[in-house]
């Protein structure tokens, strides 16, 4: 028997103390899940552009033949939520539950990645809090749903690609193309993560460079114009705005910087994987700076910026600042974050 088993069976009431705090930290994060799932399906059809979309495609699954351009992925558990007589207000609460789900399995690998043994349920409320007060959550929830539940997928295999853990990178690719079709984009430029550091610095910047001068539409439309018509006519109406979207840009490339500067407050074991997990943020910016200027193209940085929030997660709960990284204070922030969530989606609040 170790020395550590002795004092454990010493001491019972330390691991009674651990359980019941392990087990207040599980109902915290059900009762937030379900909070979410209750607001996000029960909002009216007119809170989010394709909500009534959804819910008419929804409704029409079951009643003859009802053809369709979306992904299998999707149709599947469309199809498997009709076949349990849900309604649309229970489909719209799945598909919110089912992204909540794609969270815990991107949150997971990223924990993996970054070597951590103890402290998940600390990370995850983290990460939830943080997704919790980004509009960017409230659009992926509301609005880009398929690529909502595709984006923390898509993070995941781009991970994966980094450590060069080829059957992860093809099963989380896969499920996240099936959900939606878009997540091919990061995949075809996961090979950049081949490239040092340094060089992929350089890449982003004259990325972002190119982007914002607009010599990546002028690249795309002298070179490939079939591709440069089907990105203009992708979505287009009158009463949005296409183009160079330096404001995107830069607000992109802050969330790049952040973690480096502070870099010096984050514990060494971790502070080096951090870091290098931004190198995975940097690559899915790129199809943005490619062709960033049609139309709705916050929704090429969805991916990247849900990402964001599973990053400085991790640079919380890493943190040498010890009233930072607290869990007490975290699942403070998560209950407080819930409030936030329901102003937003109240108020049709996104990005």
């Amino acid at each position: 028997m170790t020395i550590h088993s002795i004092a454990g069976a010493a001491n019972p009431s330390n691991a009674t103390a651990t359980s019941a705090r392990w087990g207040l930290a599980v109902l915290l994060l059900l009762a937030v899940a379900v909070f979410g799932c209750w607001l996000v399906g029960t909002r009216p059809l007119d809170i989010g552009t394709d909500t009534s979309v959804y819910a008419g495609f929804f409704e029409r699954l079951g009643h003859g033949d009802s053809p369709t351009r979306l992904e299998p992925g999707f149709v599947a558990v469309s199809y498997l939520l009709s076949k349990l007589g849900v309604g649309v207000t229970g489909y719209l609460a799945a598909l919110f539950g089912l992204m909540l789900l794609t969270v815990w399995i991107s949150t997971r690998r990223y924990f993996n990645y970054l070597g951590d043994t103890r402290g998940y349920l600390t990370f995850l409320s983290a990460a939830m809090m943080l997704l919790f007060l980004s509009p960017m959550f409230v659009n992926a929830s509301i609005n880009a749903i398929r690529q909502g539940l595709a984006a923390p997928l898509v993070f995941a295999a781009l991970l994966s690609f980094q450590q060069r853990r080829w059957w992860q990178f093809a099963w989380y690719g896969a499920l996240a193309t099936s959900l939606h079709y878009s997540s091919l984009l990061y995949m075809a430029f996961a090979p950049a993560l081949f490239l040092s550091t340094k060089t992929l610095r350089y890449a982003g910047a004259a990325g972002l460079l190119v982007y914002c001068s607009g010599l990546s539409e002028l690249i795309v439309q002298t070179l490939t114009p079939g591709i440069h018509a089907t990105v203009m006519e992708y979505a287009a109406r009158t009463e949005l705005r296409a183009g160079v979207r330096i404001d995107f840009a830069v607000f992109s490339a802050f969330w790049y910087v952040l973690p480096h500067l502070l870099a010096p407050t984050l514990k060494p074991p971790y502070r080096e994987r951090i870091l290098q997990s931004t190198a995975v943020y940097l690559v899915m910016l790129l199809p943005f700076f490619a062709i960033g200027w049609g139309y709705f193209s916050n929704r090429y940085l969805l991916p990247a910026w849900l990402a964001v929030s599973l990053i400085l997660a991790a640079v919380v709960c890493h943190n040498r600042l010890q009233a930072l990284s607290h869990p007490l204070l975290i699942r403070f922030g998560l209950i407080a974050s819930c409030a936030v969530f329901y102003f937003y989606v109240a108020t049709e609040t996104v990005i």
